[in-house]
C-alpha cells in the first residue's frame, strides 16, 4: 500500500510528513513555528523570529540572478482541529495519520492540515534546493491565520526586504487567486435565569449531526446546512407551542467551518412527549429531503437522558432560539453580474458556534465580504435580529479585502509560465475566503502579489483531502515562475 514516503516530490512530501507529526491547531503552533526556525538555521540561511511567532528566512540569488525582484514566499504554520465525533484524537499532542486513496490524500477522522501544511512544505522545499536559479528569495511564515490572522496584523513594517508576495494558501491547482474577501467576527451574548422544570417532564437530548460542514468562506456557495441553524428550526415550535423547556445548547467548533454537529437538552411534558417527537421527526424529515444532495449523512437524533437540571428562563429561551432562526447566514449577497462575468458570492455570514456558560449563551459569527460597506451592513442586520431579541453584540478582528490588480506584473509572469508549463491558461479568479494577502498588503503597500496552492478539498472538516499530483504540478510551476522573476526597476 502506497504511503506519503513514496510520493514525488520527495522532498516537498518529506516535509510535510514532518508538519504531520507536529501538533499544530491554531494559537497553540509554538511547535510549529520552533520546527521552521530551526529549519531554516539548518539549512544554513538568515532565520528571524518575530514577538508574535512568525518565521521569516532569506536565501540570497544564485549567481546572475541578483537583478530579480525579490519574492516572498507566504504560508501559514497553523492548522483547523476538526474530528468525527467518534475519532479519539488530541490536536495539542498527537500527530495526523495520513492514508492514501486512489490519487487523494486524506487525514484519519480530522482535518489533514493541507491548509496550509502544503504550502509551508512546498517554501521550504525550494529554500533547501541548491540547485534552483533564482533571484532573491523570502519566505514568511506566519501564525494563528485560521482564528484570527494575528501573524499577519502584527507582522512591522520593514522586515522584509522582497517586492512580490507568492502566497501559497489558494486551494485549486491551475488557477491562479489576485483578491480575496475580508472578515469580521461578530458576538452575540444572552444572559439566562434559571427556572426548576415542573414535575411530570421527561428530559431529552436533540441532536444534529452528520452534515457535510467545511469552509465557511470557499464552500458557503453550496449551501450546506448549517447544524445550528436546523437546531434553532426544531427547537422553535417545540418551545413556542408545546411548552417544552431548553436546558442546555451547543453547536459548532470553529469560527471558519460551517457548523456539522449541534445539540439540545429539553424537558418536555409527558403528555406531549408523543407530539413533540412526532414535530422533531417532522422537521428532521423536511430539512433532510431540503439537503439531500449537500449532506447525504444528514441526521436528527433524539434520545431520553437522566437528568434533574434546571431550564433556561423561558423568556431568553424563546428569544434566543427565535433570533438563531432569524439570524442572517449563509450568502448575504451575491456581486453584480456582468457581461462575460457571470456573479459570484459578494457577502456572507457562518452562524458558526453556539456555546452556553454559566448564565450565558454566546453566538459567534463570521461575516466576509469583499466590500467593507456590506459587511458592516451585514453587521447592522444580525446585530438588529440579535439586540430585538435581548441580546449585546460586539463586533472584532475586521480586516479589509485585497484588491485584486488585473494589471500585475507577476500575474503576467505566472499566466505566461503556466501556459509554457502545461500548455493552457489558467483561470483568474478572486476568493470569497481570507487569504493574508489582504493584511500584509496594508503594511506593505509595494507588493505585487498573487496566490497560488495546489488542488485540496473540503479544508476546516474531515474530509479534507488533497489531490497528490496536484502538488508536484504546483511545485514545478513555482519552480519555473521563480526562474522567469521579473527585474527589478
Amino acid at each position: 500500500m502506497k504511503t506519503i514516503h513514496d510520493l514525488q516530490p520527495k522532498q516537498v512530501w518529506g516535509i510535510f510528513h514532518e508538519l504531520t507529526q507536529i501538533p499544530r491547531p491554531s494559537k497553540k503552533e509554538h511547535k510549529a513555528v520552533e520546527w521552521a526556525y530551526n529549519y531554516g538555521k539548518k539549512l544554513g540561511l538568515e532565520t528571524i523570529k518575530d514577538k508574535v511567532g512568525n518565521v521569516i528566512i532569506r536565501k540570497p540569488a544564485t549567481k546572475g540572478m541578483e537583478n530579480r525582484a525579490g519574492i516572498i514566499f507566504e504560508a501559514h504554520l497553523d492548522m483547523v482541529p476538526e474530528k468525527n465525533p467518534d475519532v479519539k484524537h488530541d490536536f495539542e499532542k498527537d500527530p495526523i495519520k495520513t492514508r492514501i486513496v486512489g490519487d487523494m490524500m486524506y487525514a484519519t477522522g480530522t482535518t489533514l492540515g493541507a491548509d496550509n501544511g502544503l504550502g509551508v512544505a512546498i517554501a521550504m522545499a525550494i529554500l533547501a534546493d541548491k540547485k534552483l536559479q533564482h533571484g532573491p528569495i523570502e519566505a514568511l511564515f506566519t501564525v494563528d491565520e485560521e482564528t484570527g490572522m494575528t501573524g499577519a496584523k502584527e507582522l512591522k513594517a520593514g522586515l522584509l526586504k522582497g517586492d512580490i508576495l507568492l502566497n501559497l494558501d489558494s486551494e485549486t491547482e491551475g488557477e491562479i487567486c489576485i483578491g480575496c474577501a475580508g472578515g469580521l467576527d461578530g458576538e452575540a451574548i444572552f444572559k439566562y435565569d434559571t427556572e426548576k422544570v415542573p414535575a411530570g417532564y421527561v428530559y431529552k437530548t436533540i441532536t444534529v449531526k452528520g452534515l457535510m460542514g467545511g469552509h465557511s468562506g470557499m464552500e458557503i456557495y453550496l449551501y450546506r446546512a448549517n447544524a445550528n441553524k436546523v437546531l434553532a428550526r426544531i427547537l422553535l415550535p417545540l418551545l413556542k407551542d408545546l411548552n417544552v423547556r431548553l436546558v442546555e445548547i451547543a453547536g459548532g467548533s470553529k469560527r471558519n467551518a460551517i457548523p456539522r454537529d449541534a445539540h439540545a437538552v429539553i424537558a418536555v411534558s409527558k403528555a406531549n412527549e408523543k407530539k413533540a417527537q412526532a414535530l422533531i421527526n417532522k422537521i428532521a424529515k423536511e430539512a433532510k429531503y431540503e439537503h439531500r444532495y449537500s449532506d447525504k449523512d444528514f441526521a436528527v437524533t433524539t434520545k431520553t437522558v437522566k437528568c434533574n437540571c434546571p431550564a433556561i428562563d423561558k423568556t431568553t429561551a424563546l428569544n434566543l432560539v427565535r433570533a438563531l432562526c432569524a439570524c442572517p447566514n449563509g450568502i448575504y449577497r451575491k456581486t453584480d453580474e456582468l457581461p462575460g462575468i457571470p456573479s459570484e458570492v459578494e457577502t456572507s455570514t457562518n452562524m458558526a458556534i453556539i456555546q452556553q456558560g454559566k448564565n450565558t449563551i454566546k453566538v459567534h459569527s463570521l461575516l466576509r465580504s469583499f466590500t467593507d460597506s456590506n459587511k458592516y451592513d451585514l453587521a447592522n442586520a444580525i446585530t438588529a435580529v440579535f439586540e430585538l431579541a435581548g441580546a449585546k453584540c460586539s463586533y472584532s478582528g475586521g480586516y479589509s479585502g485585497w484588491e485584486l490588480d488585473p494589471n500585475s506584473p507577476i500575474l503576467k509572469v505566472a499566466v505566461d509560465t503556466y501556459k509554457k508549463l502545461y500548455g493552457k491558461t489558467p483561470r483568474i479568479y478572486k476568493v470569497h475566503a481570507g487569504l493574508e494577502c489582504g493584511i500584509l498588503g496594508a503594511t506593505y503597500k509595494n507588493w505585487d502579489m498573487v496566490s497560488v496552492g495546489p488542488t485540496i478539498m473540503s479544508p476546516h472538516s474531515p474530509d479534507e483531502r488533497t489531490l497528490i499530483p496536484s502538488v508536484g504540478k504546483c511545485y514545478d510551476f513555482v519552480v519555473e515562475l521563480i526562474k522567469n522573476a521579473p527585474k527589478k526597476k
